[in-house]
């Protein structure tokens, strides 16, 4: 729709067939654009981008991120004098809402979405949230903020939330942690790591307090610290507030050259650098591995991961209140490779002491 008193164009399309038609064709005729549609950003954005540069128009975003959270202008702007070493953040409210009903009431998955979609959080069909990549749209956006470097959507690791048991809940609780889906950019030496998937975080923190349909954004950067963004995720009103605030920005500008304004990305596209993307399997992190076992059977696993240079810092074992259940023997290892946790996981499944799915899911240390 067009908004009176400004040469601008506001974009209410999902997906990104027609939406990027229509900010193509405002924008070739001069009108500035406003949008919450974090997928055709994190597809097409240097496209829009670079039209846009061209046009000498402006195209804000607030909305496409994290709604409710000015997360976009904090790291254009207020960050805009330190070096990011890592942005991490709960982006999607409906799989959080999801996971918290199964930690709180101990319900399955397909019933915790059920909900979700009864209370309108999640769509009929609930795809690109409960699967992560709604979260990995996102982060494609905040990492080519952090960072200065080109979108890399197609990058991301992606898992979703659809395997998590309640026993995972469970376990990590008795291990001093929460489950939670993390969207997750970090520099590392071997390059940058770009990952959307479900994770442990110790209870204490503050982003292990991020329930419901919130939204909450961390980021780890060498003058300011730790800083944390916490608001509501979804909502008309909260993307409303979004958007009005990128109108003001752009009525503020209105007249100023392209050149005065902040870079879209916060980084001219001259000086963007395409970091080298770590395979997920090279990421080193600590785990936490869930194995169903049979009575007696802890001392095979536990063999079998110190064959696999595999070692473990904390393990535990719940029982089952029925007599023929399987236990849970949690584990929280040292850092390893991803690849070699996989590994590990996989031998495991074939063990007939196992009897059941594994959960195996890094931990991140957030502050």
């Amino acid at each position: 729709m067009r908004h009176p008193g400004l040469d601008v164009v506001v974009e209410a399309i999902g997906g990104c067939g027609a939406a990027r038609t229509l900010v193509l064709e405002a924008i070739a005729h001069g009108k500035h654009v406003v949008t919450a549609n974090k997928a055709l950003l994190a597809q097409h954005g240097e496209e829009i981008f670079a039209a846009a540069a061209r046009h000498g128009v402006m195209v804000a975003y607030e909305g496409a991120v994290a709604v409710s959270i000015p997360i976009v202008k904090a790291l254009r702007e207020g960050l805009a004098a330190n070096e990011v070493q890592w942005v991490a953040g709960i982006v999607n409210g409906t799989s959080n809402f999801i996971l918290t009903r199964m930690r709180d009431d101990g319900v399955a998955f397909g019933e915790a979405l059920a909900e979700a979609q009864r209370l309108g959080y999640a769509e009929a069909d609930p795809t690109f949230d409960v699967d992560g990549i709604d979260a990995a749209h996102k982060l494609a956006l905040l990492a080519s903020i952090a960072f200065g470097m080109p979108l890399r959507f197609d990058a991301v690791h992606t898992e979703g939330i659809s395997a998590i048991a309640p026993d995972d809940f469970r376990c990590a609780a008795a291990l001093g942690h929460a489950v939670k889906l993390l969207a997750v950019a970090r520099r590392s030496p071997a390059g940058l790591e770009l990952r959307v998937q479900p994770a442990l975080v110790c209870a204490n923190s503050l982003m292990a307090r991020v329930d419901g349909a919130m939204n909450s954004v961390m980021v780890g950067s060498d003058a300011a610290g730790v800083t944390m963004y916490y608001g509501a995720g979804a909502g008309s009103e909260q993307t409303a507030s979004a958007v009005v605030a990128d109108l003001v920005e752009i009525a503020r500008m209105e007249g100023a050259r392209p050149e005065q304004t902040v870079p879209y990305l916060g980084f001219h596209a001259h000086a963007m650098a395409a970091p080298d993307i770590v395979p997920v399997g090279d990421v080193v992190a600590r785990h936490f591995l869930r194995i169903p076992v049979q009575a007696g059977a802890d001392a095979q696993v536990l063999q079998l991961l110190a064959q696999r240079d595999i070692a473990v810092a904390q393990q535990l074992s719940l029982h089952p209140g029925e007599a023929d259940a399987p236990s849970q023997l949690a584990l929280l290892t040292h850092a390893v490779p991803v690849a070699g946790i996989r590994a590990a996981a996989a031998e495991l499944r074939a063990m007939p002491a196992v009897r059941g799915s594994i959960a195996a899911l890094p931990v991140e240390e957030l502050g």
